[in-house]
């Protein structure tokens, strides 16, 4: 398309191949269409390409530069999608003017991801308020001492919760303990003094693959995940509603 050869930032979306976890990168160029080219002969974990660009040609490289940079650091605060890019690099030189220009431009941005479906700057749990208290849940199991929060998108392990520091012998292969390898890989846990430690809110599409990461071992998360007054994830989610 005759849009494809100017200024504008894009996203391209798939999946690592190996956890079937989302993956994300983010980029900018002054010919998107000979950049997406590029990509689709050396990158091959995306399946959809979510351009940005100015119907009226209004972009300028500065406004790519700044808008990269702000999506990988709003991405990365999010962490909803394993960055491909690595480092975001530091905050390009911006006139207010043009930041102002490009903060408009990057909400407008985040807006039509959400609704196309990639909800990438959105963050995986709701913020605490007073008026509507988060309802979390705990898994205590075998030392553990995990909190949670159950979502309409799946289940989200808050930071600061403690897991246990290895999976079993005879789970290394399965999905639960690659995913365990791959947060410890990407600093979103570590392992610290004898336990698995979050660094970061980490969602995840079920309950029992959020307690199976927590525990080490195969769960049922409906009923190792429990409210503070010890009624199940199941009693509460399920049978009750």
């Amino acid at each position: 398309m005759p849009e494809s050869n100017q200024v504008g930032i894009y996203f391209l979306v798939g999946e690592d191949e190996k956890t079937g976890e989302p993956k994300l990168y983010i980029g900018q160029s002054g010919n998107i269409g000979k950049r997406l080219g590029e990509h689709n002969e050396k990158k091959d974990f995306w399946s959809r390409a979510i351009v940005a660009v100015s119907l009226t040609n209004s972009l300028t490289q500065t406004h790519a530069l700044f808008l990269e940079w702000h999506s990988l650091k709003r991405a990365t605060e999010a962490g909803r999608f394993e960055l491909e890019n690595g480092n975001g690099g530091s905050k390009p030189h911006t006139p207010a003017p043009l930041e102002a220009d490009c903060t408009e431009i990057f909400e407008t941005c985040r807006t039509l991801l959400a609704t196309l479906g990639y909800p990438v700057f959105e963050p995986v749990a709701k913020p605490i308020s007073s008026t509507a208290p988060q309802e979390l849940f705990y898994c205590k199991r075998s030392g553990c001492s995990a909190v949670g929060e159950y979502t309409t998108e799946g289940f989200v392990i808050l930071s600061g919760s403690l897991g246990s520091p290895e999976v079993g012998a005879s789970y290394q292969n399965e999905s639960f303990a690659k995913r365990r390898a791959q947060l410890i890989a990407q600093g979103k846990a570590q392992l610290q003094n004898g336990r698995l430690a979050f660094k970061e809110n980490v969602l995840f599409s079920s309950p029992s693959g959020a307690s199976a990461v927590v525990l080490g071992a195969p769960s049922n998360g409906w009923t190792d995940w429990k409210s503070a007054d010890g009624k199940t994830l199941n009693e509460l989610k399920r049978i009750g509603t």
